[in-house]
């Protein structure tokens, strides 16, 4: 093996990594972004907030409905021209909601960024698992993660601070052009792997005997689809990414603000503060796990079962003492609730990844990762009917029962994800350092 070679392949690779973290942290910012516009969006267009609640949705059901079209675009038409093309509708949809002069318009750029965005992270997961090596791909997939973190830090107050400055209109425009910068950027470093170049692939660097019948095997996509869903193993996880994503979208993305103002009293500014360690938990958190699995533990199963645990241990406490908790408790609940509950998804995806061949990685992920985007569907309008049925407070917001109520069905559910890791198949397989 030529040691330049293989010096290129193990350098170059992360600018491939870097170029489709930019992409990635722009996902999340997108993701949470309309949350700091949503007033100026309501006085711009003359609308309600119902309304302006299904404008922010309609990410969620862009992305969920494009999951298994992204891992079968990845295997076929391959994860570079995926993420490049459709990068360049989300930079159009960003521009024109921007630009937006009805509240149609402004629904139809935002369902552009939906399907573009969508075609980032499953195509990002085939990209890895061809530049990186078995053992390394959970700390990859960590650090990714927590690049996601960064973006919904981003999306709070780095775009409170541009709309202050030069109104939510420019503000998305100059995100779309961002978004073409990344579009360039992809196009000119990124490759599928490292065989595109003239190099060679991980395996035969390492000099694995496999290396080449990996490298010739084709699967079609159908017969791909057909091998997931048959796969006994996947539906433990696919389960758990429903119930384990549901809770943390129910809750961390959507009701938890509600809950710090209703039962604590707080301000919409000291709840944020709140719920930011949602995203520190997520930038601190995603990659120790990855080295926990990787290097220390050296499973994927023990830590997954791990998290799982600690989640019920954390909604328990929640449950058991909803109000009166101190700030300092609030704080550390939401950080650790972020790492079981968010950070933790780094061994769901890799587990994924080893179940199956590489040719199929797009397929296999894209398949899984529609489940914890139902599950966000399926969990924020359920909490909110339960909240409902509940007499609300003479203040107006929902009551101390309700929320006793709604943690309960997060515990029932957190239980159940439990559960699923129990039936999870260990995927980890002892790798020279």
């Amino acid at each position: 093996m030529n040691d330049t070679l293989a010096t290129k392949v193990l350098r170059f690779r992360w600018l491939i990594y870097l170029v489709l973290a930019l992409a990635y942290f722009f996902v999340y910012f997108h993701r949470l972004s309309l949350s700091v516009v949503a007033d100026d969006l309501i006085n711009d267009f003359q609308t309600t907030a119902s309304v302006m609640g299904f404008l922010g949705s309609v990410y969620f059901y862009c992305y969920a409905a494009m999951q298994l079209p992204a891992g079968l675009l990845s295997d076929s038409l391959g994860p570079r021209k995926s993420v490049t093309c459709f990068l360049i509708i989300a930079a159009i949809g960003s521009i024109l909601f921007g630009f937006a002069p009805t509240l149609k318009m402004a629904f139809v750029g935002r369902i552009m960024v939906g399907v573009g965005v969508s075609m980032v992270f499953i195509p990002t997961m085939k990209i890895l698992s061809q530049w990186f090596r078995v053992h390394e791909f959970a700390f990859m997939t960590g650090i990714f993660n927590a690049v996601g973190g960064l973006g919904v830090l981003a999306a709070t107050w780095l775009l409170a601070l541009m709309t202050g400055l030069l109104g939510w209109r420019i503000s998305f425009e100059l995100i779309g052009v961002c978004t073409f910068i990344i579009v360039v950027m992809v196009w000119l470093v990124v490759r599928d792997r490292p065989m595109d170049k003239g190099w060679p692939s991980i395996q035969e660097i390492d000099g694995e005997d496999d290396a080449i019948s990996q490298k010739t095997q084709q699967i079609f996509l159908l017969e791909g689809a057909k091998l997931v869903v048959s796969e006994f193993y996947f539906w433990p996880v696919a389960l758990w990414f429903f119930f384990d994503c549901g809770v943390f979208f129910g809750f961390g993305a959507l009701w938890g603000g509600p809950y710090l103002m209703h039962v604590y009293g707080m301000s919409n500014a000291e709840a944020g503060a709140v719920l930011s360690m949602i995203a520190w938990g997520m930038i601190l958190g995603s990659p120790p796990l990855g080295l926990l699995s990787d290097k220390i533990m050296r499973s994927r199963k023990k830590p997954f079962m791990l998290c799982a645990f600690l989640l019920v241990v954390v909604i328990a406490f929640l449950y058991t003492f909803p109000s009166g908790l101190s700030r300092t408790a609030l704080y550390m609940f939401f950080f650790i609730f972020s790492i079981c509950a968010s950070s933790v998804v780094i061994f769901g995806f890799t587990m994924i990844k080893e179940l199956f061949p590489v040719e199929i990685a797009g397929t296999s992920t894209g398949m899984v990762n529609l489940f914890p985007f139902l599950g966000g569907a399926v969990f924020m309008p359920l909490l909110g009917r339960v909240l409902d049925a509940y007499p609300k407070m003479a203040s107006g917001g929902y009551s101390l029962a309700g929320y006793k109520m709604l943690l309960l069905i997060l515990l029932v559910s957190s239980v159940i994800s439990l559960i699923c890791t129990f039936f999870m198949k260990e995927t980890f397989r002892a790798q020279l350092p």
